[in-house]
């Protein structure tokens, strides 16, 4: 089965061996391996892809989290194999619910093969949602917004989530959350063409250049890279000359966008696709 290993903590000497040790001494085939020294934040992060027997998976977790404990590092052993049918979502939210409500209809009706299973705020808007369909729901940001991101993790991790899914969640990841689930494991919905229109107005700046194609992207989140090569799925909508731009947003935000994100978790749960060294490759 394909195994994702990823270990994050203070920087320090000998903090790699010991992992890829473990693991070549399984009889592991390492299929990918990255690692990152931020010096700015003293931060150690490192990924292993890694074909690994079945029957030694829970066995590796164990041996793993242990070598965690010794060598200071926060170390997560997940396999997209191990609940392929019907993986957990996490879905993060701040103010619009379209996205959210999107996602979990789909998987209401049967159009998505997923569960929902907790919906985590940075603001209070969504918590409506959650309590309508049943999904436990978590605020972590403060008054002005501001989000915990330890409290993210340390949720996900209760949770035992597969993936993380940004529905229109305006906070930026820290490279640290984002290494702890890193491997394909969070799933972001842009409001805008990538690469295109990055940042927080793409609908202004596509008006501005005079467009009248706009959409939006579903893309996987990689730590200190853009979105360049990590585009998933995106959905355009094509508009007349002289639509005023509210109108342009309003038909985005409450179709296009749900509808993009949908089908670009849909690819992802469904195992159409994955994140492989940055890109995403078709899996047969």
């Amino acid at each position: 089965m394909q195994v994702v290993i990823t270990a994050v903590g203070p920087d320090n000497v000998a903090l790699a061996d010991p992992i890829i040790h473990y693991v070549t001494g399984q009889g592991a085939n390492i299929a990918e391996i990255q690692m990152y020294d931020h010096d700015e934040q003293a931060l150690f992060a490192m990924l292993l892809r890694v074909e690994l027997p079945d029957k030694r998976y829970e066995e590796a977790r164990t041996a793993l989290a242990e070598i965690g404990r010794l060598k200071n590092l926060s170390v997560r052993v997940w396999s997209p194999g191990r609940r392929a049918a019907r993986p957990r979502i996490a879905l993060c939210t701040t103010f619009r619910p379209e996205p959210a409500r999107a996602v979990l209809e789909a998987i209401r009706d049967g159009h998505l093969p997923a569960d929902a299973t907790v919906i985590i705020g940075n603001r209070p808007t969504c918590g409506a949602l959650a309590q309508e369909f049943a999904v436990p729901w978590h605020m972590i940001g403060d008054d002005a917004g501001n989000a915990d991101d330890d409290s993210l993790i340390a949720i996900l991790d209760e949770c035992d989530v597969d993936y993380v899914v940004l529905a229109r969640y305006m906070r930026v990841l820290p490279p640290a959350s984002c290494w702890k689930y890193a491997g394909g494991r969070i799933i972001n919905l842009h409001h805008g063409l990538l690469p295109s229109f990055p940042g927080l107005r793409p609908y202004h700046e596509a008006y501005a250049a005079r467009m009248l194609t706009f959409g939006a992207t579903c893309h996987f989140i990689v730590p200190d890279l853009d979105a360049g090569n990590q585009i998933i799925y995106q959905a355009t909508y094509t508009v007349p000359p002289g639509m005023k731009l509210a109108e342009i947003e309003r038909i985005g935000q409450v179709q296009n966008e749900p509808q993009c994100l949908v089908e670009g978790v849909r690819r992802v749960v469904s195992g159409e696709v994955q994140l492989h060294f940055h890109r995403v490759v078709a899996r047969k």
